[in-house]
């Protein structure tokens, strides 16, 4: 079983998300992040015994904290990844670190 977590995001011109952070769950350590798109990202959490949670930054206690479960979900407009449904705050992971200001 492969665990992942996500930390961020990269949008596009129109704010959608077109790339995530992911982050590799090891026994000891979680890697750097990998710039991933959409469809890889989707890819990865189809395969059987794939997960991810989001990875968010608390800045009270300087540290990454676990948050919630991530899920492939087919929509009217195709695949995308959230989170718990119906938490407008944390839907979509648009809530996560836009990378798009900090690298390409």
């Amino acid at each position: 079983m492969a665990l992942y977590r996500i930390s961020g995001v990269w949008k596009n011109s129109n704010d959608v998300i077109t790339h995530y952070a992911f982050h590799t769950v090891g026994e000891r350590s979680t890697s750097r992040s990998s710039k991933t798109t959409k469809a890889e990202a989707i890819r990865i959490l189809e395969t059987s015994g794939s997960r991810a949670t989001t990875w968010k930054w608390n800045y009270n206690s300087s540290r990454w904290d676990i948050g919630e479960n991530v899920e492939v979900v087919n929509g009217s407009n195709g695949k995308y990844l959230r989170t718990n449904p119906n938490k407008t705050e944390t839907d979509n992971l648009a809530h996560l670190i836009d990378f798009d200001w900090i690298f390409q």
